[in-house]
């Protein structure tokens, strides 16, 4: 596909979705402004914001610009300017205390690092800020990362719920493996196509592999794969799979199966309607989407293997896992505790334009 065919296919379709995006966001943006001019007009003439109230808003209205003046009602634009002007004489500085007594604050600079990895969308809460911190060295719990970022006017995030099928997933752990698809929209040139991603996951370790991925997986193709799977099985040595939860997919074919049934491998089939069955791998489905793929428009297949192969590389080496004490894949224990860490001691390493980070303590 040559560039002067590529331009007149891609710039048309990025147009058409880019008008249809700014459509909906005004239709939504006068509603809600609508709204409330009714709500403000059945509350005092003047609101009393608290500190967390303040820095929440200053969050998500700074990256607005010039256009805050045109949206804030609960104070003056010359307020919020006001509030801004002060931010940047003095970031990251902490809320006040609620009281005397109890454990003392953590460091000023701790604090500020939490903030720091916060505003920059490090992770999706607390846990994963947490976990940062723990590979960074830096001994803090989590409920007091929690508590930091609350005090901060920062949504700490969502807990999420414990996985059941419990007792079977801890028998064979080390042997037990998961597998499931998940999808992908795709711009080619004949038009937008569901790619269809195969994965397996290995529940103690948290690896996982990337099997193939196809806009059709029949059952030819899924007996290649089952070829394929049945030789990389065979180098993982005390790790090759003895079961393999899956769900009851109708492209895990009775050859698919067979195939790698013949191999030792026993396929563990969850209830009809049941994912929370299978947990480790809806979790990370929802991982590489978030995390990475749903900020992308993906155009080609060599582009989506791209970008799954680079959240692969940083999520198997750099990212943070609660279910490993928040260390990262292969890590036994955390490094040596520090006295004090602040934010110019730790340098921050991106990847597909800053989407992926991790941060290191910068060499002495």
């Amino acid at each position: 596909m040559n560039s002067t065919v590529a331009q007149r296919f891609f710039q048309p379709l990025l147009l058409l979705l880019a008008q249809a995006t700014d459509k909906q966001l005004a239709s939504y943006l006068q509603y809600l402004k609508t709204e409330n001019r009714f709500l403000r007009s059945r509350l005092p003439k003047r609101i009393t914001v608290t500190p967390a109230e303040r820095t929440r808003l200053l969050k998500v209205g700074k990256p607005l610009g010039r256009a805050i003046k045109d949206l804030i009602t609960i104070v003056s634009p010359r307020t919020f300017s006001r509030w801004v002007s002060q931010e940047k004489k003095d970031p990251g500085k902490p809320a006040p205390a609620a009281g005397k007594g109890g454990r003392p604050r953590k460091p000023d600079e701790v604090r500020a690092l939490i903030l720091k990895l916060a505003s920059e969308g490090a992770g999706s809460g607390a846990s994963r800020i947490h976990g940062i911190l723990t590979n960074l060295g830096v001994r803090i719990s989590d409920a007091t990362v929690r508590r930091i970022l609350q005090e901060n006017g920062i949504d700490p995030g969502p807990k999420r719920a414990d996985s059941t099928w419990k007792e079977f997933l801890k028998r064979p752990r080390d042997t037990l493996w998961a597998c499931d698809f998940f999808t992908k929209n795709v711009v080619t040139k004949g038009g937008i196509v569901t790619f269809y991603v195969l994965f397996f996951i290995h529940i103690s370790s948290r690896r996982v592999h990337v099997a193939a991925m196809t806009p059709a997986p029949n059952g030819e193709w899924m007996a290649q794969q089952a070829r394929n799977l049945s030789m990389y099985f065979a180098e993982q040595g005390e790790f090759k799979p003895t079961h393999i939860v899956r769900d009851r997919d109708t492209k895990f074919t009775e050859q698919f199966c067979s195939i790698l049934e013949n191999d030792g491998i026993e396929f563990k089939p969850i209830p009809p309607r049941s994912p929370n069955l299978n947990p480790f791998a809806e979790r990370w489905i929802q991982s590489v989407k978030r995390e990475c793929l749903d900020h992308f428009i993906v155009f080609g297949e060599s582009h989506l293997q791209y970008l799954i192969d680079s959240y692969l590389d940083w999520y198997h080496r750099f990212r943070p896992h609660q279910g490993l004490n928040n260390l990262r894949i292969g890590i036994v224990k955390p490094p040596d505790p520090v006295e004090s860490l602040g934010p110019e001691d730790v340098v921050c390493h991106e990847r597909l334009g800053g989407l992926l980070k991790h941060y290191e303590r910068k060499a002495a």
